[in-house]
This record gives C-alpha cells, structure tokens and sequence, in this order.
C-alpha cells in the first residue's frame, strides 16, 4: 500500500531551544538556538511515531543574521538590511551552505547537517529543505556560480543578467523600519551602498521599496521582461536557470528527499518544467511542492511544471478558518474540491505552518480543540499530503511578543526565541512529553491516531472520495451549516467521515447515503452492514441498505468533534440481498 505523505515542520533555529526566559529582540547569546544534533535519535523517533514521514526543515540554507561568524570566513551582513536578529530563512546569503547557528562546530556545519539527514533516515524519515527560487539576500555572496558577477549593470532588463538593475539609482531603505530602534547603538557607521539600485524581491521595481515590502532581497532573473509586457526571453537558456538547476542538483546530492519551493508562481513555469525534469532524471523519487497563491496556476504548475504538490492555502485553509472563525456554512468545503477539477490528489493541506497565525491563538480559534474538526477534513479530505506545523499537535498559541515579529499569533521566523508549549513535550532534550498538561496529552494522542489512520487505512491514501452534502439537504435532521460529511473508499474498504463544526452544541443528526455512492463503492448486493468508529473507539453502528437510502443513519456528535467509520461488511454467505 503507498503510504499517505506526512510533513512535519519545524524551524530548526527554534526546536531544540532549551531557553525559557527570552526576550523581545534577544541576541543568539542571550535568548540561545536549536542546533542540527538536538534532532536526537529519540527525538526523530518520537516524530515518526506521531505518524510523520517527512520533516520539512525551514531556515537549513545559509541566510543573512546580525550574529557574525566573521572569524570563520563567512562576511557579516549589513544589520539595517536584516529583519530581526535572526534574520529570515527566505533571506538566502549563500545557496550552497547551510546556517552556522545550527553548527556545533561552525567549522563542519555540513557536516552536522548531513549526520542528521542520515539519522532522520535511519529513523524512517525522508528530509524536505526550502529552495528559494525568487530571491536572495541583498549581500548575497558564493564561492560557486555567484549571482550578478557577470552582469551587465547598465542595463534595466538583460536576460542573462542575474539581477534587475534601476541604472542611475541608489537604493534606499524605508525610513520606518522600526526595530532598527533597537539596534541603533549596534549599527555600523557605513551605511548599505548599492549602486545601481537592484530590484527587490516581490517584484518592486523602484529603489525605494516600503517596509512591508520584501526590501532585504533583490528579486532573480529568470528571462521576463517585466516592463515590456513580461516578454519572455528563454532561447538562449538564461544564466539563472543553469545556476538555478545547479543548485537543486547540489542539495539532491546531498540526499535531500525534497524540495518545498518557495513563491514558486514568481519564477516562470518554463524554468520548473526544464529544471525538475532534469532533476527528477537523476533523482527519480526526489518530491517539489510549490507554494502557490493562484489557482489559475494550479493546473499549469502540475503539468507544466511538473510539481507534485501544491498548497492548498487558498482553497481548504481559508475555508476551515473561515468555518471556525467566521462562522461561514461547513458546505462550502464541497466547493473547494469542486474548482479543483481533478487534482485534488495534488494538493497539499495544513491548518499550520509558519507564515500562518496558529490554531490557538487568539487571533484564529483560541483553542487547540479546534484541530479535531479541521485537522481531521485537513488531513483526509483527499490522497494528497497533510502537514502539521512543530508544536501544532501540542497546542502552541504563540503569544508572546519575540522581537521584529511582535505579537501576532505566529511562531516567529525572525528572531531568537523560544516555542514554550513545544518545550514542554521537548522536556530538556528526552523528547517524552514529561511536561505536557492531560489536555495536551490528549490532543497530541488525537494527532498520533489521525495520522497513523492516514498511513493505515488504504481508503485515506489511496481510495476516491464522495461528497455526501447534496444528499443530506433537510436541516432538520442535518445541519449542514455545521456538519460535514463525506466517504472514502477503495475496492477493499469503505470510510464514512463525519465532522462537526459547532464549538457549543452537540448535534443529533441522520445522514443518508444514496444509492449512487453505494453504487460507486461497489456494495450495492449487500443489505446489512456495520459501521465501526475509528478514531475514538467510541461507538458502532448497524444499519441496513434501504434504511440508509430513506431514512438515513442516525446519531450524535459532540461539539467540535469527528467521526471515522469504517463500513464492516457481513460475512460473504449471508450478505446477499
């Protein structure tokens, strides 16, 4: 049986961090950092048992940070061009080495990072790493291929140049980039030079780009004439897509099992149809998923592109938020797998993950319970990957106030700092919950047997998928509003899912199964079944064929709760009609 993926992510800088006491804006020295060897064999363990079979590791490549490591030849960033102390692991400095904040040893720092994509194997855990395909870090400098050598800076637009170039302009900072406050005593007396100006990385093509803008990194040449009406020049291959593809090629040989790729709409789907082709020839099982925002795109990725993922943010996310913080109809999931025409297989789905305010903040739903019902649709809706995002699955509210990321409900990327409720289940390096509440305890066991379902159960990461609201429209006996409910199935075995979206009430309901669906699933020569619940153990059922076309099935789910039932058939010599 092909098992379901299932991605755990986490922020290496931040998971082995043993600091409780931190502070907003806190050096590397005073607040500490999550090193490669606090990934311990019993750690990686622990993560495989929760059901996980890839770890994507964000913040692995070398990105720009205040912390110097000038003594071990890598050059100090400009501080006012970094966004916290920590600076974003989407700021790439150097593609072809790794963090020195996660080293033991600065010295043999890829080292470390190889050890622990060998002891994540031998865990049964495949690596998944962050390629950043858009942009670099303002200062960025590599021994191999380096960006912009070659360039030709009189030029706006030439498409072997590496850059974007606003000839006779200096680049300016924003003027209110206020954590810079902080630091002021710390900044150097030469100020950032960049003449001519480069454009920055979310496509701003002036020399003065906004503090919300992505002002830190200049923006690649992939061979598009932005201001000619995004003209492509692809013939001859541009010099950015062979730097490109050496690149992924370099991180594939290093047994990286995958790539998640970042703003993956803002490079032309030309260059990943030609780049992952190439990669996949000599790295056949090797996965890209691309973070993409428009759906328009979606189709043209995957066959295109040749992704084999995508996220589904626009789609599921937005939608179950939208259930549980704006109190929108629970059946408005059933257009989400509409408008995908097909490709639902290559979606992947989360309710986490790091640009995302978490589940129990106070900002989304205030409460970790809010998982059940959401993780569950997340998680089996269809045959694609779930992911859930480091400290998720212990209830991780984020709020506290970090640095340059504020208090916003989002783990912080950019500073120094600490995951207190995901330290508790670290419970100083043994990995075993030790400090974890009962509640806690709960909801990390409701995770481990969601995602050990995903992996088990053939209908889950194999089987079709059948929407049961069009059949269920009598709100008297089914709130559709607030319930959801579909089957999954393969030839082998049948799962009826239902979920209740209401944060109050329980509600007694009866759903009916149509003949068709029994049709699709291939039961319709058998009259009686059972049905038995498998996530909580919690109730069996017994029902009979004509009593599920015309009456339905009837019962009762508590607040903010999901149901998985596995349809038991009778034995062969007593099950025909």
């Amino acid at each position: 049986m092909n098992k379901k993926i299932t991605i755990y992510q986490v922020l290496p800088r931040l998971f082995g961090n043993t600091k409780t006491n931190c502070k907003p804006y806190g050096t590397l020295q005073e607040n500490g950092v999550g090193k490669f060897e606090d990934f311990t064999p019993k750690a990686l363990q622990s993560i495989r048992d929760l059901g996980i079979t890839h770890i994507w590791y964000t913040g692995i490549i070398q990105h720009a940070k205040t912390t110097s490591y000038e003594t071990f030849g890598i050059p100090d960033d400009h501080p006012t061009l970094i966004k916290g102390r920590a600076g974003s692991p989407y700021a790439i400095k150097n593609y072809y080495d790794v963090d020195p904040d996660l080293a033991i040893d600065v010295n043999k720092r890829m080292g470390e990072f190889m050890a622990l994509i060998d002891r994540a194997h031998e865990s049964g855990l495949k690596t998944i790493i962050d390629f950043v395909p858009n942009h670099v870090f303002r200062q960025y400098k590599s021994h191999k291929n380096n960006f912009g050598d070659n360039d030709d800076v009189t030029k706006a637009f030439d498409a072997q140049n590496n850059f974007y170039y606003l000839p006779g302009q200096e680049f300016e900072l924003p003027e209110d980039i206020n954590w810079l406050e902080e630091i002021k005593n710390e900044l150097p007396k030469t100020p950032y030079k960049e003449i001519p100006a480069k454009v920055t990385g979310n496509d701003q093509f002036t020399n003065h780009p906004g503090r919300n803008d992505w002002y830190e990194t200049i923006k690649l040449n992939y061979g598009v004439d932005y201001e000619n009406n995004k003209a492509c020049h692809f013939d001859p291959v541009p010099d950015t897509w062979n730097k490109m593809l050496d690149i992924l090629l370099f991180w594939a040989g290093k047994n990286v099992d995958g790539f998640r790729c970042d703003m993956a709409e803002m490079v032309p789907v030309e260059f990943w149809g030609w780049a992952i082709k190439q990669v996949k020839d000599a790295f056949p099982e090797i996965l890209f998923i691309a973070e993409i925002y428009n759906p328009f795109e979606y189709h043209n990725y995957i066959k295109r592109g040749g992704f084999d993922f995508i996220y589904d943010k626009i789609g599921l996310y937005d939608t179950l938020k939208n259930i549980l913080v704006k109190n929108i109809s629970a059946r408005t999931i059933t257009n989400c797998w509409q408008v995908l025409d097909g490709i639902d297989a290559h979606m992947l789905r989360f309710i986490e993950n790091h640009d995302e305010i978490r589940l129990a903040s106070a900002a989304f739903a205030g409460d970790p319970k809010a998982a059940i019902p959401a993780m569950t649709v997340s998680a089996t809706l269809n045959t694609g990957p779930a992911m859930i995002y480091f400290g998720q699955e212990v209830g991780e509210p984020a709020q506290e106030a970090s640095g340059f990321s504020g208090n916003n409900g989002r783990t912080t990327i950019y500073d120094y700092f600490h995951v207190p409720e995901h330290q508790k289940w670290m419970n100083d390096g043994k990995f075993d919950g030790g400090k974890l509440s009962a509640d806690q305890h709960k909801l990390r066991q409701f995770y481990q047997k969601l995602l050990h379902l995903c992996q088990r159960n053939e209908a889950i990461s194999q089987g079709r998928f059948y929407d049961l609201m069009w059949a269920n429209t009598d709100d008297l006996i089914f709130d559709r509003d607030k319930i959801y409910s579909y089957l999954r199935f393969t030839q082998n075995q049948q799962l009826l899912f239902v979920v209740n979206f209401d944060r109050h009430n329980t509600k007694k309901l009866t759903i009916k199964i149509p003949e068709h669906a029994f049709g699709e699933m291939g039961l319709n020569n058998i009259h009686n079944f059972q049905i038995k619940e498998l996530l909580w153990n919690k109730i069996d059922l017994n029902f009979s064929r004509d009593q599920v076309f015309e009456q339905g099935i009837e019962m009762e789910i508590g607040p903010w709760d999901a149901y998985i039932f596995e349809v038991v058939k009778p034995p062969r010599a007593s099950s025909q009609a």
